[in-house]
């Protein structure tokens, strides 16, 4: 049984976060509907490699979701994005704000006859506030936020991440939030909104920026893949060529590494006793450390790592990944029969349950591939199938 059998998701929103949070649900078992325009899909659609005209990303972003093409501008398309959100136990949207409204497609018209329905929006600003109703992208939470900003050398400009962290964070901020709002509908039988800004999230993963500022009146520097919380930490390169990541954030740690090193009188040093301490020796270590792991190849540190019980893992890339003993054992790697490439590896579901399953039934799907297959479900005929397909309400 998977956790969320029962759970039925309407995924209306594009480009990631809320697409991300609809796949995570769809990963425990919700019945995940994926709603795109009839003639303009979902941009992920066309976003990053394509092998053979098949669009590697959506296979993954949209995985486990039937998908339906609805014009909700039209009102048979509305009608139909109505009857589908009775049906639902939660509808995910992330069109600026005040659009599903001005649609007649508000809360009230969508939990009308529902009125258990939680309508998750996730949106760059929010619904509120002096930006909201502005364009919004995990890029400019990653600005916003102080992430940036933080990032990178020292001498270097500030750095936004090669891939959708924003996103990402905010996607599991909604599943959450969601999960949250399904808990409180127990009470009484009534759901709610839920406002997902993706400034937010990321924001609250950056840890005491904030507070830090109006404590000490100082913001936290870049300081590249050092720390100024503590040291060794830091991306080293190995004697074949390979990096390895070494951290030292407990105080037995670092004392450990040192002594691997060959120099376990630092240990001793009255500055060695604190993270921040050592942090402000970060030279003195990353030479010590460094040097050390410049002399041996990756499989020669991680061994003198284990064995000396400290904390070292190889920067990996994706061959790696799959390779790895430990991402087996997780069962981390999953793959899947796609109708159009055959068998594909994706990374799976986030965590593992002792008496429910998680699991992908199948890769993203075509555009529209269950319109048919949903709306009929929701009592439409043949006949008035065909009509909303033929005044184009539907794909």
């Amino acid at each position: 049984m998977n956790p969320l059998t029962g759970l039925r998701v309407v995924d209306a929103s594009t480009l990631f976060a809320g697409p991300l949070a609809a796949m995570h649900l769809g990963d425990m078992g919700a019945d995940v509907v994926k709603v795109e325009h009839p003639r303009r899909p979902d941009p992920a659609r066309s976003h990053g490699p394509s092998k053979d005209g098949q669009n590697l990303w959506w296979k993954t972003l949209g995985r486990n979701k039937r998908t339906v093409a609805i014009d909700l501008h039209t009102d048979g398309g509305r009608d139909a994005f109505l009857r589908l959100a009775r049906s639902a136990d939660v509808v995910i949207e992330n069109f600026r704000p005040g659009t599903l409204e001005r649609w007649g497609l508000g809360y009230a018209a969508l939990s009308a006859g529902n009125p258990g329905l939680i309508l998750a929006r996730v949106t760059g600003f929010g619904q509120i506030g002096p930006y909201h109703r502005r364009p919004g992208f995990g890029t400019l939470a990653e600005a916003m936020s102080g992430f940036a900003s933080s990032t990178g050398e020292p001498d270097g400009p500030p750095t936004l991440p090669p891939f959708g962290l924003a996103d990402g964070v905010a996607s599991l901020a909604t599943a959450y939030a969601v999960m949250v709002a399904l808990h409180a509908r127990e009470r009484d039988g009534t759901g709610q909104e839920v406002d997902v800004a993706i400034i937010e999230p990321i924001l609250a993963m950056l840890g005491p920026q904030i507070t830090r500022w109006d404590q000490l009146g100082t913001v936290q520097p870049r300081t590249g893949n050092r720390s100024d919380n503590n040291a060794p930490r830091n991306a080293y390169r190995t004697g074949d060529g390979s990096w390895v990541a070494v951290s030292a954030s407990a105080q037995s740690i670092a004392e450990r590494v040192v002594t691997l090193a060959g120099r376990p009188e630092l240990a001793d040093e009255p500055w060695f006793a604190s993270g921040a301490a050592r942090a402000e020796h970060a030279d003195l270590l990353d030479d010590v450390v460094g040097s050390w792991i410049a002399r041996h190849s990756r499989e020669e540190v991680i061994a003198a790592f284990e064995a000396a019980d400290a904390a070292v893992a190889p920067i990996y890339d994706p061959s790696d990944i799959v390779a790895d003993p430990q991402f087996n054992a997780l069962g981390t790697i999953h793959r899947i029969k796609d109708a159009e490439l055959g068998d594909m590896a994706m990374q799976g579901p986030l965590f593992r349950m002792s008496r429910d399953e998680a699991r992908i039934v199948f890769t993203g799907r075509a555009h529209g591939a269950d319109t048919e297959e949903v709306l009929t479900e929701l009592g439409y005929s043949a006949a008035e199938l065909a009509a909303l397909r033929g005044n184009g309400s539907i794909g």
